[in-house]
């Protein structure tokens, strides 16, 4: 029993040390889910350097993208559509993207001044709406 009561104190304490540690970032930006955005937590940071996926335009995806092509893509989250879904947009044109909020850099607001790069995977329907779904979201300036 005693082993029990202390086993449960330590649990009590490790839980309240992660909460305590945890960093909150996110999206800000104009939302068009009815209710506000959640403050996500993000996942650690990961490998930052170079890549071999190729660089490509909102148009040039949906135009010609594979499904479950992996692409990279540069540009702004401009609204967000409810749950995981984002409007992002560059040069070219638009499409949405499903971010998941562990995605989002910890400690960092992103919103619609943001300029990101996402990299993920595209999900094209025959029928419906095509998407990028995001594995990983670095941002690039402001």
């Amino acid at each position: 029993m005693k082993r029990f009561i202390q086993l449960s104190c330590m649990t009590a304490v490790l839980a309240a040390s992660a909460v305590a540690v945890a960093q909150t970032g996110g999206y800000s930006g104009p939302s068009a889910a009815a209710a506000p955005a959640a403050t996500a937590k993000a996942a650690p940071g990961g490998y930052t350097g170079p890549s071999s996926v190729p660089l490509m335009t909102a148009k040039d995806l949906l135009a010609n993208g594979k499904d479950d092509q992996k692409v990279r893509l540069k540009g702004k989250l401009l609204s967000h559509k409810g749950d995981e879904e984002y409007e992002f947009a560059d040069a070219s044109g638009k499409i949405i993207v499903e971010i998941d909020d562990k995605r989002f850099p910890a400690g960092v607001k992103v919103d619609h001044t943001t300029e990101v790069e996402l990299y993920g995977e595209f999900d094209k329907d025959l029928i419906g709406e095509s998407k990028l779904d995001v594995d990983q979201l670095k941002v690039v300036g402001k």
